[in-house]
């Protein structure tokens, strides 16, 4: 019990200052017409600087597991993800096409980002959050190539987005490390390159809150009943679970092990709402899968973490 507890302690702050951004979207403190320029300088600047400050000098990336089999467990779970909600989704009466596809892709992609980096920096070490960056390079090819091909309709893909400044800095980030390079880094740059990396959880927090805030009205339980109850079920659930048992049993590292478990306990990522706005996906449901899933997560994320650290030994 004394354990549950530490993990709450560490999921609170968390939450917290989502709750913070929603607070202050509600106090007009934070305008809608800001978000798009914030967001942009979360993705481009200050999420690149976090993951050049957890790669650099990381002596996890020595263990050729991590760089290789992260990247193929992070592209496969969110696939598996996606493809078993797809099949659930007229289960629940998900049968119009545009919803089924809406309702997969939500349900398919969780937090790979916002939520596990402070519980990594709590709970784990540098080595750790390392390697979650080396697992999301692969979260990040299924999402613009699976997932963005599911939410379309179309095989096509968005392969340019690959190109985005968080993958370019992990291919930075592993090009440096292995030619030996960081070494000769002047200590102003590392410098400058943690400062802008610390700043970059706290404000996409509040950019989610702020986001979820706009929208309360989804909170209500009569509306979308079953896709809600669904997507619970197979995101804080089975997926979950499936995900714990990838951690015991694959041959890995400790780091990618811990990786796979907070994955395990995370609720649906925020960027699905991003998607289905932009991809002709149903919004409604976006922001159902998304909302009560963080809703619920508060409460589902210290169990999953407290049996799964028990169970690898932690």
């Amino acid at each position: 019990m004394a354990q549950y507890w530490i993990v709450l302690a560490a999921v609170l702050p968390i939450f917290l200052v989502i709750l913070s951004g929603g607070a202050i979207r509600r106090a007009n403190w934070l305008n809608a017409e800001a978000d798009q320029s914030l967001m942009r300088v979360t993705v481009n600047l200050l999420i690149p600087a976090l993951i050049l400050d957890a790669l650099l000098g990381n002596q996890a990336l020595a263990d050729t597991r991590n760089v290789v089999v992260a990247p193929i467990i992070g592209f496969a779970t969110i696939t598996g993800g996606i493809l078993l909600a797809y099949w659930v989704a007229p289960l629940l009466g998900l049968r119009d096409s545009v919803r089924r596809r809406t309702f997969a892709v939500a349900t398919g992609i969780y937090n790979y980002g916002y939520i596990p980096i402070p519980l990594i920096i709590i709970l784990f070490d540098r080595e750790t959050l390392g390697v979650l960056f080396l697992h999301n390079l692969g979260v990040e090819i299924a999402l613009w190539t699976v997932g963005i091909g599911i939410l379309r309709g179309t095989p096509k893909n968005s392969g340019r987005a690959l190109l985005n400044p968080p993958i370019l800095a992990v291919l930075i980030g592993l090009v440096v490390h292995y030619t030996n390079l960081y070494p000769y880094f002047p200590q102003f740059i590392l410098t400058l390159v943690h400062l802008l990396g610390s700043a970059a959880v706290p404000l996409a927090l509040l950019l989610i809150g702020a986001t979820m805030a706009d929208n309360l009205a989804e909170f209500d339980p009569k509306r979308g009943a079953s896709t809600v109850i669904g997507a619970c079920a197979l995101r804080l659930g089975a997926l979950a679970a499936i995900f714990l048992g990838l951690a015991l049993l694959l041959p890995i590292s400790t780091e990618l092990k811990r990786v796979i478990l907070l994955q395990a306990a995370m609720p649906v990522g925020v960027f699905p709402l991003v998607l289905a706005k932009h991809y002709g996906g149903h919004v409604a449901t976006a922001v159902r899968v998304v909302f009560w899933t963080c809703f619920i997560s508060l409460f589902t994320i210290p169990l999953w973490l407290r049996l799964g650290l028990h169970l690898l030994g932690e």
